[in-house]
């Protein structure tokens, strides 16, 4: 299929009919020009490896068109939903990754960060773009924005009247990572690092999966929580939960815990340690290396799970490891020392993907209200929050490339 270059709508009336009338036998594009009115959203492929999710599903677009949205969808084998799902609720399917040719007046959404480039951005990008607390790299990445006079409306920090971000896989993470952790810690019990995770097809599927490498159930197994109030530390508990384990084995802390600061004895004394916070300043070192080595062979910690995955963040609480792990290397081995215990820690950054067609209903679902008001995103309060933001960190990433 040859790449589809759509026309650019913000040009005058007479050059956008002739341009649709060149494709006005094309399947996917219309044969006349749409309204001016009509809203728009071109959902694009995720080019992270092993990513399964996406922004928008077959039912959330469903939604968007019945409401008087057109929605584009880029054809896409790697992900969980298929193409004629989408087909078949009215989208048009275009060209895998041909986003860039879209008008630039047309909102593009995902979910990952897009890949590592130079190019200039110029259209509004709504996604997870890691960016805004100084992330490695986080200045390079809101210059393609500053180049290319787009506008990036950060999906984690779009939040509502109470604060509260409006969308966020944190259940589907806190409860995948959990079931990471239980199976990194089965491995290490058979002396072998984790392998290669897939996606299950749903919940009942993950947890029968991890009971079984556990021998049957999770029972015997302790594990700490810290963030456990929240989504994400509430997906973790429900997850040992399920798989077997004792309610007093599964310690469950959160401001209260951890208001006296740490680093922790607690951790080194539970077999999982889940880290499900939300790190928005410096607070103490929740373990690290000393700590690890003062233990020595009375630790009984074995895996650590870091879901909020702040790796490269100046103010990470668990400086024992320094990378992401992947799907197909999900355990990072921690230096222990001769002669003690092995220590791994799971950190990848899009857990959900474990479960993500559950993971992404629930997503799109709590997106969908504020998608309806992007076409009135210069007063509804949601976007022009979001814009402000951007605005500000842009102004910093500016002043740091000397732009």
């Amino acid at each position: 299929m040859k790449a589809i270059h759509m026309p650019d709508l913000t040009r005058s009336g007479k050059e956008k009919a002739s341009q649709f009338e060149v494709f006005k036998d094309h399947p996917v594009l219309p044969s006349s020009p749409p309204k001016m009115s009509t809203p728009v959203f071109w959902l694009r492929c995720e080019k992270k490896e092993f990513e399964r999710r996406a922004a928008l599903t077959p039912t959330t677009t469903k939604k968007l068109i019945d409401a008087g949205f057109e929605i584009f969808v880029e054809r896409d084998e790697q992900r969980i939903f298929r193409d004629s799902e989408y087909e078949a609720v009215g989208c048009k399917l275009v060209e895998n990754n041909s986003w860039p040719s879209a008008p630039t007046s047309v909102p593009v959404i995902g979910l990952k960060e897009l890949p590592e480039s130079t190019d200039p951005l110029p259209h509004n990008h709504i996604q997870f773009a890691h960016c805004y607390k100084r992330q490695a790299g986080w200045s390079k990445v809101l210059s393609r924005f500053h180049r290319g006079s787009g506008t990036l409306y950060d999906i984690e920090f779009l939040n509502d009247a109470s604060g509260r971000r409006v969308a966020a896989f944190g259940f589907h993470a806190g409860f995948a990572g959990a079931a990471a952790g239980a199976l990194a810690l089965a491995a290490q019990r058979k002396d072998e690092a984790l392998g290669l995770l897939t996606p299950y097809e749903n919940e009942a599927a993950m947890i029968d999966g991890v009971k079984n490498a556990l021998g049957g159930s999770g029972k015997g197994v302790k594990a700490l929580v810290i963030g456990a109030l929240g989504r994400c530390g509430r997906g973790a508990v429900d997850l040992f939960r399920k798989i077997g384990l004792d309610e007093d084995d599964i310690l469950k802390w959160d401001l209260a815990e951890t208001a006296k600061g740490g680093p922790f004895q607690e951790i080194l004394d539970v077999d999982i340690f889940v880290n499900c916070i939300y790190l928005s300043s410096q607070i103490p070192s929740f373990i690290t290396h000393e700590t690890i080595a003062a233990a020595g062979k009375q630790r009984r910690l074995s895996v650590v799970v870091d879901v909020s995955c702040d790796t490269t963040n100046p103010f990470n609480p668990i400086p024992i490891y320094n990378i992401n792990t992947t799907f197909d290397k999900p355990t990072f081995p921690v230096e222990v020392g001769a002669g003690n215990r092995p220590l791994s820690v799971v950190s990848i950054d899009h857990l959900p993907t474990l479960l993500p067609r559950e993971a992404s209903e629930q997503f799109s679902g709590d997106l969908l209200p504020s998608l309806l008001e992007f076409p009135s995103r210069n007063t509804s309060r949601v976007w022009v929050d979001a814009e402000k933001l951007f605005k500000e960190k842009l102004a910093e990433a500016v002043a740091v490339e000397g732009l």
